[in-house]
């Protein structure tokens, strides 16, 4: 199986190649310049492994949350890259990839991500992580850090950046829950392409036209809006 899959979704912008269950990844901590980063990486990593887009079996991307326009600029360069050549597409949530780099590389079952969402927000979801992906346990949804609320029969350990802007705010509210923080993880494309592989395995992919960007800001507004209506 061979996966291209890109992340733009936050500070971190990175491709990575999967090929027969093997990775490589250019990855780089470079705010505002994915734009001019991401299909130069993608390059790099094709000529690499002397391999052609239309031997993909799939792209992916990191679907968000995020960054506006990191998921925007994520979205359009793979859509573009799938309509050429006629490849089907896996959106993978960039709090999901971070909850799965927590197990591989650290074998954290339980991991509860954030993001920073700026405006006094975080991002976040609770999953539960094995060798077959991640379970998602508590939705994804955007709120204010005190607004938080993570199960507590479990020990859980917080990853992200919203845990490095937000660490004391998060910790007055889970944090007899949580065992250790890592606020310097960013969503990788590594991660998103092995999660990828799983979906491609089972089926669950889409056409070009079908890969959205996932805001959250954006449905909490429209539900504010059907509320008043």
């Amino acid at each position: 199986m061979k996966i291209l899959a890109i992340d733009t979704s936050t500070e971190a912008c990175s491709a990575a190649l999967l090929t027969d269950g093997e990775v490589i990844q250019r990855y780089q901590i470079a705010p505002r310049q994915h734009a001019e980063l991401i299909l130069g990486m993608c390059d790099e990593l094709l000529a690499e492994s002397n391999c052609k887009l239309s031997e993909l079996d799939a792209i992916a991307f990191g679907r968000g949350p995020g960054a506006f326009t990191g998921v925007r600029i994520a979205t359009g360069v793979v859509q573009g890259i799938a309509f050429a050549h006629d490849l089907p597409v896996v959106p993978v949530s960039s709090l999901a990839a971070m909850a799965f780099a927590a197990w591989t590389e650290k074998k954290t079952s339980h991991a509860m991500t954030a993001i920073d969402a700026r405006m006094g927000e975080v991002y976040w979801a609770c999953y539960e992580c094995n060798d077959a992906g991640v379970k998602e346990i508590v939705a994804e949804q955007v709120c204010p850090p005190d607004q938080v609320d993570l199960p507590t029969s479990d020990s859980w350990v917080g990853i992200g950046s919203g845990w490095d802007t937000y660490q004391q705010e998060l910790k007055s509210i889970v944090g007899e829950s949580i065992m250790d923080i890592d606020g310097n993880c960013f969503p990788q494309a590594q991660h998103i392409a092995m999660l990828a592989a799983l979906s491609v395995e089972k089926g669950e992919v889409l056409a070009a036209a079908q890969a959205m960007p996932v805001y959250l800001r954006d449905n909490v507004a429209k539900k504010k809006a059907e509320q008043k209506s």
